[in-house]
């Protein structure tokens, strides 16, 4: 079900208008964004190191971690996704691992950051970015390592948070010139940052719309206007799932039954249709009749 060439299919979704893509942390919450009808899908490293680990959001999850988790999402989903690479789990050389890693994982494309590792929640206090030099090494790097050319390659900067919006739009620029495809400017703290922003970076610009950060909650409408061509929602589905979950924790321990969330649980038949329960049944059935021939 993975696709052929996942970096031509996210190109040619970005060139039929903003592309919003949920950030969905393993298979089966993939084939869910997928059902609602998304065409392309960002891999949370945030989420699969919180869901896999329990641990935060701090580098602590491998490379063969990650390019596992990114292999069964786009298995799953059948569309292009863009997965979070955080600083490239080391410098030059583990960076080119790291792109081989995730092209072969199936992946349509990756963004890499310029924070100090290990890094930090993009919308936390107390990071450090590395240097500007350093950072367009590491997407020179990308750019030879990759295979195909339509892997596509985003470069995040932090440096909003550190040395400020000029140091940002700079860093931009210039990881542009260095061969990046795209630009992500992390934790901007307002609309009217997004919008400066965009008129000085001539680029695919992505926008993070995360929930309790630095940025104001702004619709994907307004992201357009400005001109951005991606809009994440990194830790949304995860937020919301996991109120559902501690909400049905808290009711099953003090009352023993399960009986007041039935209406809010997905059926056994949704769930079976989602991950094509009857293909494998019937797949079955089909070789075992060909065996008695």
């Amino acid at each position: 079900m993975a696709l052929e060439n996942p970096g031509r299919a996210f190109r040619e979704a970005l060139g039929r208008g903003i592309l919003p893509m949920p950030g969905v942390f393993n298979a089966i919450t993939a084939q869910l964004a997928r059902q609602a009808g998304f065409e392309a899908l960002y891999l949370s490293g945030a989420g699969v190191t919180n869901s896999l680990t329990g641990f935060p959001d701090i580098a602590l999850i491998t490379l063969d971690e990650m390019a596992g988790a990114a292999r069964y999402v786009c298995r799953a989903s059948g569309l292009p996704v863009i997965a979070d690479a955080d600083t490239g789990y080391g410098e030059v050389l583990n960076v080119a691992r790291a792109v081989e890693e995730f092209e072969h994982s199936g992946l349509a494309g990756i963004h890499l950051e310029d924070q100090v590792s290990p890094k930090r929640c993009g919308h936390l206090d107390g990071k450090g970015v590395i240097s500007t030099s350093d950072m367009t090494a590491k997407i020179r790097a990308s750019v030879k390592a990759r295979r195909n050319p339509d892997f596509f390659l985003i470069a995040r900067t932090d440096a909003r948070g550190v040395n400020g919006f000029e140091d940002a739009v700079d860093r931009a620029k210039r990881y542009m010139a260095a061969g990046a495809d795209g630009i992500f400017p992390e934790s901007l703290q307002s609309k009217e940052e997004f919008a400066e922003f965009a008129r000085q970076v001539k680029a695919p610009l992505l926008a993070n719309m995360t929930e309790f950060g630095k940025t104001p909650m702004t619709t994907l409408d307004e992201f357009q206007k400005m001109g951005y061509a991606m809009v994440i929602f990194p830790m949304t589905a995860f937020r919301v799932m996991m109120k559902a979950a501690s909400d049905l924790f808290a009711e099953l321990r003090k009352t023993g039954t399960q009986a007041a969330f039935l209406d809010r649980m997905q059926t056994r038949k949704e769930l079976y249709e989602l991950i094509g329960y009857a293909d494998y049944d019937r797949f079955d059935q089909e070789v075992a009749r060909d065996n008695e021939k």
